[in-house]
């Protein structure tokens, strides 16, 4: 019997530290599952900290781009922090000394005597661009696999670790390439300095005085197209003054349009990254400067399409559609050297029957174009589609393919037969008598649909010069969904309905879709009336060409 105890007794015994083993062997794993997810926690919560109140522009990324070497441990690392305006790269856990260490670029210079006209360079060591020269030997810099050589955050200009000597330190920085778009420092403090004591006289400030210079700024929209407007917005920061450089997600162009009243009449130049509608909406802001009594600060404005459509992006010089391809130093040079032209705007009133005394009209601005028919139902049911789903627009060929797909069913279904039954068209008070069509377009530009030059179609008969600063609108129309594909791939040409200064379009029944650049919506009967609004200042990139024929350009 004793036995037989000491043997259960061994037995639960051995039963006993089986459960504790089998209990830690599930606990331990999860304990420490636990312990790392909360240190991450805190870690991140720490990095966020030090984001939200540095004045560096910190980023986190999961794996650097090339190879990087922490800026304070002088470290090879895989994954950390970069800043985006400076190009400080630094390991996680040195970000802090980092952010103490380190200063950033100054947008605007503090505590200055007098009216500065210059500053030293601001030398960063490590990680300088690959390819790059030292000012000194003309030599390659950043060959050795360590933090070396230095590169100044203004100017560009680099330096190897042995040809860097006192006097470069305390060197006046000559802004190097850009100096003639880039807004510096000393000139923002001095400005502000003269408002605080109410003078405006700003002739005599430098650069101000300066005959070459044409400051420029950059109006970014990151939910444009392709998604590429946050690393746009980095890459101009580290060439310009960060001050230079808006988020349109963040900041109303009205409000960062004030920063010309800033700086000299008529000699700023506007970059707009993103599509027709972000385009659309910086001219309409600058509209409002007029509206202020501010004409004479109005800029000039650039492109760089970052849209689906890019229409007037293509009829300005500055290509279809932007995917990184082109390097942002040359976008600025092609900015520098884009001459100023005008374009015509138009104002779009839309008046529904039977409410003339109780409903005000709706009124839009015009830039590209305005459409009944297919291609506005195409347009109506993509940006409801959009709407539902967001998350899958985020590509400029998923775009295009959904804008196919719809093309595609409305030659099948033919929503918008018989227009011409449905509608009057007047060019200047001139009754025009319509064939049988499914769409009328409006141009004033030469680009419609994504990169179709609809007016001239084939080519192959006379047609009168289409100009957008002419103050002359043009009026086409098409047979249905399949024809607007023909004219697209030059199979086809376009009904040319006349040209005028201005267009009345009379809907008599039912509900028929119109778009105004690319803004559908679904509109019962009315009376469209399109009159001249005001010119837009914008400039002109000869250097790029889409289409084929390179003479067809002559006649915008």
């Amino acid at each position: 019997a004793g036995m037989e105890g000491s043997g259960d007794a061994s037995r639960a015994v051995a039963d006993w530290r089986l459960a504790v083993w089998t209990l830690c062997s599930v606990l331990l794993p999860v304990l420490i599952t636990a312990w790392c997810s909360f240190q991450r926690s805190r870690r991140q919560l720490l990095i966020r900290d030090i984001f939200r109140k540095s004045k560096h522009d910190w980023h986190y990324t999961d794996l650097f781009g090339q190879p990087s070497y922490c800026c304070v441990c002088a470290q090879h690392i895989l994954r950390g922090a970069f800043c985006g305006c400076c190009g400080l790269r630094v390991s996680e856990r040195c970000l802090k000394k980092a952010d103490q260490r380190f200063l950033c670029k100054e947008i605007m210079m503090r505590g200055t005597a007098g009216a500065p006209s210059s500053m030293p360079h601001h030398w960063i060591r490590g990680n300088v661009p690959l390819c790059s020269c030292c000012m000194v030997c003309k030599q390659q810099c950043g060959t050795q696999p360590k933090l070396c050589d230095y590169r100044c955050v203004w100017c560009q200009y680099t330096v190897h670790d042995e040809c860097m000597v006192d006097c470069l330190r305390t060197e006046d920085c000559t802004f190097g390439e850009f100096k003639d778009l880039i807004i510096p420092p000393y000139y923002l403090s001095t400005i502000n300095q003269m408002r605080k004591e109410k003078r405006t006289s700003y002739e005599k400030v430098v650069p101000y005085c300066r005959k070459h210079w044409m400051p420029v700024m950059v109006l970014a929209n990151t939910r444009s197209g392709n998604n590429m407007g946050e690393t746009l917005l980095g890459e101009f920061k580290m060439l310009l003054n960060p001050v230079q450089v808006f988020d349109l997600s963040k900041i109303a162009p009205a409000k960062a349009l004030q920063l010309c009243t800033w700086l000299p009449c008529k000699a700023v130049r506007v970059l707009v990254c993103g599509g027709d509608g972000t385009v659309g909406w910086v001219l309409d802001a600058i509209d409002e400067m007029k509206i202020k009594g501010q004409e004479r600060y109005i800029p000039q404005v650039a492109i760089l399409p970052l849209g689906t459509g890019n229409d007037l992006s293509n009829t300005l010089g500055w290509g279809a559609g932007y995917a990184g391809e082109v390097p942002v130093e040359q976008i600025l040079r092609n900015v520098m050297e884009a001459d100023g032209i005008k374009l015509d705007r138009w104002k779009v009133q839309v008046t529904n029957k039977g409410y003339y005394n109780l409903r005000k009209p709706k009124v839009f601005t015009m830039n590209n174009y305005f459409s009944i028919g297919p291609d506005a139902l195409m347009a109506l049911n993509f940006h409801a589609h959009r709407e539902k789903t967001p998350s899958l627009f985020s590509s400029r060929i998923i775009n295009k393919a959904v804008y196919f797909f719809y093309g595609t069913k409305d030659c099948l279904v033919q929503e918008c037969k018989d227009l011409n039954k449905k509608v009057e068209l007047e060019l200047d008070g001139e009754r025009i008598e319509l064939p049988n069509l499914e769409g009328i377009i409006v141009l004033n530009i030469g680009y419609w649909g994504g990169g179709c030059r609809l007016w001239e179609g084939m080519g192959d008969e006379p047609y009168p010069l289409a100009r957008h600063d002419d103050g002359l609108l043009e009026v086409v129309g098409v047979h249905g969904s399949f024809h607007c594909a023909q004219i697209q791939v030059k199979l086809a040409n376009p009904v040319r309905l006349g040209q005028a200064h201005t267009v009345r379009l009379i809907l008599k029944s039912s509900k028929m879709p119109m778009q105004v650049d690319g803004e559908p919506w679904a509109q019962g009967p009315c009376t469209v009336t399109i009159t001249h609004k005001t010119h837009a200042l914008m400039l002109y990139h000869s250097g790029e060409q889409t289409d084929d024929d390179d003479a067809s350009s002559l006649s915008e």
